[in-house]
């Protein structure tokens, strides 16, 4: 039997049959049988790996070549841009809008204050205090205008006192034009006040992002207080 995969066996396998003088014609006949045989290894070499087998047709899956590598990278390139370009075109879409808390609340009908009084009632959440004379609300800041601190109201000293460097500040014995003048204390100037208006619903309406300052004349500008009999 000739060798598995090779055709080098014909001619040897001939000389060993025939020993010494080999005849011409069977010697073409051996090399024309041989020469098939190299044919059908190219053909059956050719055909092979087309069912999975051949392993050299799947080198590139484990050693890609350099056009592989540069096209992978180009490739990343592209869509790493297009992604960029996405991201910043749906950013693009949305406004730069600062979105900043209301300043704007209703704080309860006229008739739920007590009269020539200063309430307490909004000092924790809007740092405000409301005062109500015989004719008029005022809505008195409670921020210490020295570094921001919350004063607290002394009824039995009428005054605004703040507790961190000890600013003193007129309550409401000393009028309504005057209520709030700082007289002590390193504090540089009166506490502000804000806006008051009616609202539609009868209720009284605080804008804290509008303030008037006393020491610019602007106490009795109108906002600045609101009038009710």
């Amino acid at each position: 039997m000739r060798p598995k995969g090779s055709c080098s066996g014909y001619r040897k396998s001939f000389a060993i049959r025939r020993p010494g003088r080999v005849d011409s014609g069977l010697l073409n006949l051996v090399k024309a049988a041989r020469n098939a045989c190299e044919r059908q290894l190219l053909v059956a070499g050719s055909t092979k790996g087309e069912d999975g087998t051949n392993p050299e047709g799947h080198i590139w899956r484990i050693a890609p070549t350099r056009r592989d590598l540069l096209g992978f990278l180009g490739w990343g390139a592209v869509l790493n841009s297009i992604g960029i370009g996405s991201l910043a075109f749906v950013r693009f879409m949305y406004p730069r809008v600062l979105f900043e808390p209301p300043t704007q609340f209703k704080i309860g009908r006229p008739t739920e204050y007590a009269p020539n009084a200063t309430s307490e009632k909004w000092i924790k959440a809007l740092r405000l205090w409301i005062v109500r004379y015989d004719d008029r609300f005022i809505a008195v800041s409670a921020t210490c205008t020295h570094l921001g601190c919350t004063p607290r109201y002394l009824a039995t000293e009428d005054k605004y006192k703040c507790p961190c460097h000890g600013s003193g500040f007129r309550g409401f014995a000393s009028g309504w034009k005057v209520n709030g003048t700082h007289f002590e204390g390193p504090a540089p100037r009166p506490l502000e006040r804000f806006k008051l208006a009616f609202a539609e619903d009868g209720q009284i309406l605080v804008d804290s992002g509008i303030a008037f300052r006393l020491d610019k004349g602007d106490v009795e500008k109108p906002g600045a207080y609101l009038p009710f009999a």
